[in-house]
């Protein structure tokens, strides 16, 4: 029996930020990216939202013996869905899962303590070695909730995986981050 994978579609596309091997760009259909804030937690959460007209990018891992405790822990206030609409280059179909905030949890965008920068900073990082500029584009572009405030917390990270950017990954992240704080 093969081992189960994840689909990442925030920060565990970073490769850093875990120790899950095998892991492959991928793509999913039917589901989109939004920021939410819950009353469970104290930072406003990124989550994957069924949505028939969307698709993401993302990075599929695999779960060695099918041991999810501890990436359930990391991932939690999410519960685990397992989807069949992932595109990756395996050659065989794995059960992958893709985490998602309960759609019952009730969440209201325009309230809530904001965007861990140190979190957006790990995600771009993310996006940016293994997709390019133009995946980051597409992340930001494939995300919705960038009305919630971003709260700069570089200096002294509240995000427990927090990443070092190079000069060139902060001045991207920057970029993108006045480009919707300007939209907004």
């Amino acid at each position: 029996m093969k081992n189960p994978f994840f689909f990442g579609y925030g920060s565990l596309v970073n490769q850093s930020t875990h120790t899950y091997t095998n892991a492959h760009r991928a793509h999913v259909t039917g589901w989109r990216r939004t920021w939410r804030f819950t009353p469970h937690h104290p930072v406003s959460l990124l989550t994957a939202i069924r949505c028939d007209e969307s698709s993401i990018d993302g990075l599929i891992a695999e779960v060695p013996g099918a041991d999810w405790a501890a990436l359930d822990e990391r991932e939690s206030g999410y519960n685990r869905h397992v989807t069949d609409a992932v595109r990756h280059p395996l050659e065989f179909k794995p059960e992958i899962a893709i985490y998602a905030v309960p759609e019952q949890e009730p969440f209201d965008a325009d309230e809530g303590p904001g965007i861990l920068l140190s979190y957006l900073d790990v995600v771009v990082q993310g996006y940016l070695r293994e997709f390019g500029e133009e995946g980051v584009a597409d992340f930001f572009a494939t995300t919705d909730g960038w009305d919630i405030p971003i709260l700069n917390d570089r200096l002294a990270p509240k995000y427990p995986r927090a990443q070092e950017l190079s000069p060139s990954e902060t001045a991207l992240v920057d970029a993108y981050v006045a480009k919707v704080n300007a939209e907004n």
